[in-house]
């Protein structure tokens, strides 16, 4: 009896087991259909936000990408060695066009100089590619010189650039097919911010917000024209517009003329710039950011330059933009 009763038991016991594992497994894929619809709707909440539009009001006129390449326009000060390897690495990007040197030195440069760079551009150039090398001399040194027109620039797009810093080529590549979609807007890979300085009474007062600011609130307001994308009509802009007291105080303080830039471009198109998500290589160690009490004046002059506007053009925004070909979460 107690025999028949046990293998009476045993399918009972099989079945409470298989069904228990169909629960479980349907509790498993009901799971994974939950994650895979939250990552689908992460994604796409993400994808949203990263969309940008050309549709802005501007005071000038609505540019449109030519279909061109784009020029290098690079800020230099005795730094030769910098200088060197900063221009063979960009002559191999695919898609540029032309490299302007910025050169306010009282010495024009030398003919071991010259040599150099043109050897390294004709030897770095890819597919055929013709890559033309201007130095554009001043005779006065100020920082208003590397927004100053160029007169004999074929393309529209500008990346402005200092020669201490590099960027991989598809990062410079993948910026430009950025700027392509809002030609007006300044586009670059160092975000800066401002805010309202709360701690000041008798007017609205506001500061400058470095990196960790950004990095802290997840909203910038600039980009630092050390590594930026613009439309070359802003060197115009900048030279016959811009009131010229924010040229002489950029000329005397030696600095802010990066914030100068973003203050006319947002004046211009009433939008924020948009950051490029980049891997910068920093290959200096000496400059103006890295001198005492550099945030205090970068504050001095976006309260001064938003007195002279009568207003805070700046836009502030969360977009940032990535390419998304290279990484698998973003």
């Amino acid at each position: 009896m107690r025999g028949s009763w046990f293998l009476k038991r045993r399918p009972e016991q099989r079945f409470r087991l298989l069904a228990a594992s169909a629960v479980k497994s349907v509790r498993i894929n009901l799971l994974l259909c939950c994650c895979i619809a939250l990552v689908l709707i992460v994604l796409a909440t993400t994808v949203s936000t990263l969309l940008v539009f050309s549709d802005l009001p501007p005071s000038l006129p609505l540019s449109h990408a030519s279909g061109k390449g784009y020029s290098i326009v690079m800020n230099t000060w005795k730094r030769y060695d910098l200088l060197k390897q900063s221009i063979a690495h960009y002559s191999s990007c695919p898609r540029l066009e032309s490299v302007h040197i910025v050169w306010s030195e009282p010495d024009p440069p030398s003919d071991d100089l010259l040599k150099f760079l043109h050897r390294a551009i004709r030897s770095k150039s890819k597919d055929g590619q013709r890559v033309k090398l201007k130095i554009d001399i001043n005779k006065e040194d100020s920082l208003n010189n590397r927004f100053k027109e160029i007169k004999d620039l074929e393309t529209d797009a500008i990346f402005s650039i200092d020669d201490d810093v590099i960027f991989p080529c598809s990062s410079v590549e993948f910026a430009f097919d950025v700027w392509q979609s809002a030609p007006d807007t300044m586009v670059g890979f160092v975000p800066r911010a401002h805010w309202v300085d709360s701690s000041e009474s008798g007017g609205v007062k506001f500061k400058y917000g470095g990196w960790w600011s950004v990095w802290w609130t997840g909203t910038y307001s600039m980009v630092l024209s050390k590594a930026a994308f613009f439309h070359k009509k802003y060197f115009s802009v900048y030279t016959n517009e811009m009131p010229a007291s924010i040229r002489e105080y950029v000329t005397h303080n030696r600095n802010c003329e990066d914030i100068a830039m973003s203050f006319l471009v947002a004046n211009a198109t009433d939008a924020p710039p948009i950051w490029v998500q980049g891997k910068i290589f920093e290959i200096g160690s000496t400059g103006i950011s890295s001198l005492g009490g550099h945030s205090v004046r970068r504050t001095e002059c976006v309260n001064r330059f938003t007195a002279v506007y009568g207003r805070m053009p700046l836009v502030s925004t969360s977009v940032k933009a990535v390419d998304s070909r290279n990484i698998w979460f973003w």
